[in-house]
């Protein structure tokens, strides 16, 4: 028993003393984070939550088999992702080209085949979405 404490109490005594540092690590990775988007102009925080959802929808796709409709509703949703995030990257806000990609991201959440991870990350992604609309993309 004895040996047990000796053991055990100096590990739990180091990850209690180790926790604070990984959070402050990781406010200073979202304080770098922040100061990189403002560097790269006003829509750069709504292009990153695009990559985002868009990188949420290739995982979905990888993660269920996918064939006919469910198929076309990935591409349709990638499709009008990309081209509203092209449009983004040259200042322009493109609202109706956003309320399209957000009803196909709907589409597949509503009528695919998802885990529940992915369906949970997906819906998310949607309110993130309408967020963003409704900020005109200055999130």
């Amino acid at each position: 028993m004895r040996h047990l404490y000796r053991t055990i109490f100096p590990m739990v005594f180091a990850a209690m003393a180790l926790c604070p540092l990984s959070y402050a690590q990781r406010d200073d990775r979202d304080r770098r984070d922040d100061r990189r988007y403002e560097e790269r102009g006003p829509y750069a925080r709504a292009r990153g939550l695009v990559g985002r959802v868009m990188r949420d929808l290739e995982r979905a796709q990888r993660m269920a088999p996918v064939a006919g409709k469910q198929r076309e509703r990935y591409e349709n949703a990638q499709r009008h992702l990309g081209q509203f995030d092209e449009r983004l990257s040259r200042g322009d806000f493109d609202k109706d080209k956003l309320d399209e990609a957000i009803e196909d991201v709907n589409n597949v959440v509503r009528n695919n085949v998802l885990s529940p991870r992915a369906r949970n990350d997906l819906r998310d992604d949607v309110e993130a979405l309408r967020s963003m609309r409704e900020a005109r993309g200055r999130i």
